[in-house]
Order: C-alpha cells, then structure tokens, then sequence
C-alpha cells in the first residue's frame, strides 16, 4: 500500500465552509424573481435541498402530498432518496413539471435574483448550489438531526454533512449551554 507523499514544505489545501442563503434572503430573492418557474425551480432547491440537476428532473409524479414526501430519482451517485416537500409546495405548481430550461437558464435566473436583491454584495461567492447549503442549515437551526439532514441530502458519509455545522455555530453553542 502506498501513501502520497506531500512535499516539504507544501501545505494542505484550504477548506473554506460553504455559502447558505438564508431565510430571509431567500425570501428576498423570490422577490426579485419575476418568473413563476424560476421562484418554483428555486423553493425545490433551498425547500428539499435539491441540486440543480435533481430540480431539472423532478417530475410530477416523485411528489407524494399525503405524506409531504419527494422522491428525488437519480441523485448523485445515481441514488434514489426521499427528501421532504417543500413547504407552502401546491399541487397546483404541477403544470410547471418538468421544467423546460436548461442549466444555464436556471444558473441566469437565479444570478439575475441575486444582483437585483442585493445579495452578491453581501455575500460574492453566492450560487445556485448556496440553495441547497441553506436548506442544510436551515434544518439544523431547527433542531432536525444531523442523521436527518444527512439522509434527506444522500450524503453516504456523515461528515459530509457536518460541514453545516460550522455555519450554525450560535445553535451549537446554545444547545451546550442548554445541557451543561
């Protein structure tokens, strides 16, 4: 078995946390976002924590409303996984599904929501997968687990997951207070 061998004086890699978009950020963007598509495309990604791809490939019968459940098929890794439905999600948005534009489209839409609301000055680095991050630490805010998170995201390893973690750290602290 061999291991890499690092070179003297290299250091590792920076590991820098993710971009979340908020609550009320988010809200904000659906307030910039004059299409009803993209504001819908946009729920599906920060509401159930889709990636683009996934959001582009929901079709109207992975939607299961008398359990508030979402079947996302062909995930990362091809994987299928349940994740919840997005709340305030109607059953009249159906005719909506499945989307008819592609990546770029949505990537556009969503940079366009993001410079009319102000938040690339806030936040720079800010894109479409920052949706998916919000949703993560949304749910931890909530109190959801961790496990949860981990199985409604389809992370195979739990570390993965943790990484939100260190954007919440005011819940961490105070759930430490609360037990200590």
């Amino acid at each position: 078995m061999s291991y890499p061998i690092r070179k003297k004086g290299s250091k590792a890699k920076p590991k820098k946390l993710p971009v979340d978009v908020n609550e009320d950020e988010f809200e904000q963007l659906l307030d910039y976002t004059p299409k009803r598509r993209h504001r819908l495309a946009f729920l599906l990604a920060w509401g159930s924590g889709l990636r683009l791809s996934e959001v582009l490939n929901v079709q109207p019968s992975d939607f299961n409303y008398k359990d508030n459940q979402l079947l996302v098929r062909q995930g990362k890794g091809k994987k299928d996984r349940i994740t919840a439905l997005p709340k305030g999600f109607k059953e009249e948005f159906m005719h909506y599904l499945p989307f008819e534009f592609e990546h770029r489209a949505l990537q556009k839409a969503f940079k366009r929501a993001c410079e009319k609301s102000g938040l690339f000055k806030k936040k720079p680095t800010v894109h479409f997968h920052s949706l998916r991050h919000g949703f993560a630490t949304t749910c931890l805010r909530k109190g959801i687990s961790l496990r949860a998170i981990q199985r409604m995201l389809g992370h195979s390893d739990l570390s993965t997951t943790g990484i939100y973690l260190d954007l919440c750290p005011d819940e961490i602290i105070a759930e430490y207070q609360e037990k200590f």
